[in-house]
């Protein structure tokens, strides 16, 4: 990591979900940048619950969830922790992990490096898992990577979709005079963050959006935000609060380097 620096109180568009942006708000805080919220995604609940409750409680023998809100709904649907105590578990990151083991659940399958379905599918135990049942606990829509390539290594990989995402209802046009004079920087934890943000601005706006240096998660957010047109692009160092606000860090101090 390069290290904390201090952004001299830029502002910094933080996009993540309302319920997950507080601990990076602090982290920007703590280094001297302006938190400014806009969450382009809101998390509300499927609108199968039934469906997706009854399909959790069969039995699987590896059961995988690929984010934090995919622990915090399945918990929901299923009134606790404790259908799931005896089932082996899996985590796309350590975030989602850390969220596991914070519901009294045993630590999951997790990989050591990266933080996506290309990671956790190096796993050996991801690897041989010909006549197993797996279970892919996510939002809607999304990659089919995972249970196509479980397919293809003989498993019965199903997907539980316990919560949806649905973009904000907002007039992002009110917004747009603050944050052309206070914006520094912005962030987006995922692909489909970043196209909402777009989608939701004016086309006019465009061109002064891709001018300001961008932090994300991944390198296929970093392609998808290259591709849309953004020109200054840095990727978390690992899939956490503390990565990404490393590599604001590293936006800020080439900006700021004679």
């Amino acid at each position: 990591m390069s290290g904390p620096c201090r952004l001299n109180g830029r502002g910094v568009l933080i996009t993540r979900p309302a319920a997950q942006a507080d601990a990076l708000s602090r982290l920007v805080a703590e280094l001297d940048g302006e938190p400014i919220l806009f969450p382009t995604v809101e998390i509300l609940p499927t609108l199968e619950a039934e469906a997706a409750r009854a399909q959790l409680r069969q039995p699987w023998d590896l059961m995988v969830f690929v984010s934090r809100n995919a622990v915090e709904h399945a918990l929901a649907l299923l009134g606790g922790a404790e259908p799931l105590a005896h089932t082996r578990l899996a985590a796309v990151g350590k975030a989602t992990a850390a969220a596991i083991r914070a519901a009294g659940l045993p630590s999951p399958l997790v990989p050591a490096s990266g933080f996506d379905s290309e990671a956790l599918l190096q796993l050996p135990e991801l690897t041989a898992v010909a006549g197993r049942r797996v279970l892919i606990v996510r939002g809607d829509g999304g990659r089919p990577l995972l249970r196509d390539t479980l397919r293809q290594r003989g498993a019965e990989a199903a997907f539980a979709e316990v919560y949806r995402r649905v973009p904000p209802q907002v007039d992002v046009g009110a917004l747009l005079p603050q944050w052309e004079s206070a914006l520094g920087y912005v962030t987006a934890t995922s692909d489909e963050v970043l196209a909402n943000l777009m989608g939701l601005l004016p086309p006019a706006a465009y061109p002064w959006m891709f001018g300001l240096p961008l932090a994300v998660l991944s390198e296929r957010n970093a392609q998808t935000a290259l591709a849309m047109g953004f020109r200054t692009v840095a990727v978390a160092s690992e899939a956490s609060d503390a990565g990404l606000c490393d590599a604001l860090c590293r936006l800020h101090l080439a900006r700021v380097r004679p």
